[in-house]
């Protein structure tokens, strides 16, 4: 059992430096990223590195190391294979990563009884991790800007928000369309931030809903729309509810202007309730009822 236990402590020193030397040809490959993929070989070492560890450390048993290793191989993987433009975002997900990895190594070097349950909370930050890099990668092969993509929607919102603090007018509702139509070119292969952007674009068009309403929706969205793109959560750009209402209700609005224009509202409350469900349907009075509640 002796002999055992030395074997064991052998062969986990064995891990532990051959895990330390793919460290390092991990560490010198992501500091300089814009650089290593460039390089094939490079690409294919820090692969080769990743792979090594996740190997050894499923040998061992050590899940946490196996994950985390496993995970920075699948990202290297993408880089062997497709021709990515790197920016500081990537290199700071990637560097993330590997200090994960680092530190599990480390604690398993200090700590001869290390199990996984002492690993699990740095697995748990990795793994969060790993999701935004593998989101960020597939958010660039798909098209999408750099590091720039929140200055260009930022650009794009600061119009935005100029032309809601003038007056309502075809004019500023055009200019309007025109900036939902720069938004759609910071992304124009992300299907999801097209389908947001063609809904913002709809609900710009509203006229059934006071202005100041609509600016309020819209700058909100477009904001944390814009933070999931430029963050690779693709998968969280959903038009909120509020967002679908206004592009929902915006069709027909001139009609519904030509109709009210021809009701007479009687004085009295009960009158006046009387006449508005005379004349317009329950969706309808529904939205006169939201315009009145935001203007009280």
């Amino acid at each position: 059992m002796a002999l055992d236990t030395a074997n064991q402590q052998r062969i986990l020193g064995y891990f532990i430096e051959e895990a330390k030397e793919h460290l390092q040809t991990l560490e010198q490959g992501i500091l300089q990223l814009a650089t290593s993929v460039k390089d094939t070989e490079t690409v294919n070492e820090m692969f080769r590195a990743a792979h090594s560890v996740k190997g050894g450390a499923a040998m061992l048993g050590y899940t946490s190391i196996q994950r985390t290793a496993h995970s920075l191989e699948d990202s290297f993987k993408i880089l062997k294979d497709n021709q990515v433009d790197v920016d500081q975002k990537l290199e700071t997900l990637f560097l993330n990563g590997y200090d994960h990895l680092q530190d599990l190594i480390e604690r398993l070097e200090s700590s001869p009884n290390f199990s996984d349950r002492d690993g699990a909370a740095i697995l748990e930050k990795a793994e969060s991790n790993f999701v935004l890099l593998q989101n960020y990668l597939q958010h660039l092969l798909s098209g999408g800007s750099s590091d720039n993509i929140s200055q260009q929607v930022m650009s794009v919102l600061k119009q935005m928000l100029q032309l809601f603090k003038q007056p309502d007018s075809p004019e500023t509702r055009k200019k309007l369309q025109i900036s939902c139509q720069q938004l759609a070119k910071i992304a124009p292969k992300e299907d999801s931030w097209q389908k947001f952007v063609a809904t913002t674009k709809l609900a710009t068009s509203n006229q059934k809903y006071p202005y100041n309403t609509i600016a309020q929706v819209v700058i909100k969205e477009v904001k944390q729309a814009g933070d999931y793109l430029n963050s690779g959560q693709t998968d969280k750009l959903i038009s909120s509810k509020n967002l679908q209402q206004l592009a929902a209700t915006a069709g027909g609005t001139a009609g519904a202007v030509a109709t009210s224009a021809s009701v007479t509202i009687p004085t009295d409350p009960q009158g006046a309730a009387i006449a508005l469900l005379k004349t317009f349907n329950k969706q309808e009075i529904k939205q006169i009822f939201q315009i009145i509640s935001s203007r009280i």
